[in-house]
C-alpha cells in the first residue's frame, strides 16, 4: 500500500487497520516501530521478539497492507517506518462513535 493516504479512511481501510491490531505481537512490532522516528531494520525487531523471520515478515506485510508502516528495502535488508497520519485518522474516524 503506498504511502499516499486520503482522508477519511474507506471501510476496507478501517477494517485492515482493525485486523493489524487485533494480533498481539503484530501490535507489539507496531510499538516498536513507533518508538523510532527513524526506519526501523528488521534486525532489530528480531532482537525483541523472539519469532523467525519469516513471522516477524509476515506481520510486517500485514501492518504494511494494512497502511500502518511502509518498508524501506535496500538491497536484500528491510527497515519499517510508522506511517503516524494513518493511525491517527484510524483514531479519528473511531472517535467519531463516542
Amino acid at each position: 500500500m503506498s504511502t499516499a493516504h486520503q482522508f477519511p479512511l474507506t471501510d476496507l481501510q478501517i477494517a485492515l487497520i482493525s485486523r493489524a491490531l487485533a494480533d498481539r505481537r503484530r501490535y507489539q512490532i507496531l510499538v516498536q516501530i513507533s518508538e523510532s522516528t527513524e526506519p526501523v531494520p528488521c534486525a532489530e525487531l528480531l532482537k525483541v521478539h523472539p519469532v523467525s523471520a519469516a513471522t516477524v515478515s509476515h506481520h510486517t506485510k500485514e501492518l504494511e497492507r494494512a497502511g500502518l508502516i511502509s518498508t524501506i528495502r535496500e538491497g536484500k535488508y528491510a527497515s519499517f517506518l510508522m506511517q503516524r497520519e494513518v493511525l491517527k485518522a484510524y483514531a479519528e474516524q473511531l472517535m467519531q462513535f463516542c
